[in-house]
């Protein structure tokens, strides 16, 4: 009988503890979100706040300490907890005070005036963008064609590859046409 009294108090123990056991051994990914919207200075939506709440999804590790917020810089802030080695990026909604102040604000075409000279020449290693809001692609490509901030150019992986049309962002990035500006 006392076998059966004990093993019943500790089932209900650990059925009573599993909540708390999994909110501990999990990142809150609220707290995340606070952390970020206070970082940038603009709440989930807002121009300069991030764009959508972090994916419900994930199953990060707890960090032991408060997670790092580093941000805006290629439209997105970056979240990482230093101790674990796990970072998120929050994607962020253009315009804003503090997306203005940032990196972001480069891909605004009307922001700057176009140089005449070319920001990417023949041959120069150049970064493809592509993405929105909710998410961004890049990868290193090859400039086949000299071209001014605003202009459409040819690139490509590799000599072998076939070109890519894309739009010249600053110098050394260009962007796939057809996505919006991020």
């Amino acid at each position: 009988m006392l076998k059966l009294s004990t093993f019943c108090l500790a089932a209900f123990v650990m059925t009573s503890a599993g909540p708390a056991l999994a909110q501990q051994k999990f990142e809150n990914l609220d707290r995340i979100d606070s952390l970020v919207a206070m970082t940038v200075g603009a709440n989930l939506g807002e121009p300069g706040g991030p764009a959508a709440p972090v994916d419900r999804r994930l199953k990060l590790a707890a960090c032991p300490t408060t997670p790092n917020v580093e941000g805006p810089v290629f439209g997105a802030a970056m979240v990482k907890c230093d101790a674990l080695g796990w970072r998120v990026r929050v994607p962020l909604v253009p315009g804003g005070a503090a997306a203005a102040s940032g990196p972001v604000a480069r891909y605004g075409m009307a922001s700057r005036p176009a140089p005449k000279e070319s920001a990417v020449k023949r041959g120069d290693p150049v970064q493809l963008m592509a993405g929105n809001a909710v998410f961004s692609v890049s990868r290193m490509m090859v400039a086949d064609e000299d071209g001014a901030i605003g202009e459409t150019i040819r690139v490509r992986e590799d000599r072998k590859s076939s070109p890519i049309l894309a739009q010249v962002v600053e110098m050394g990035i260009v962007r796939v046409p057809g996505f919006n500006d991020f």
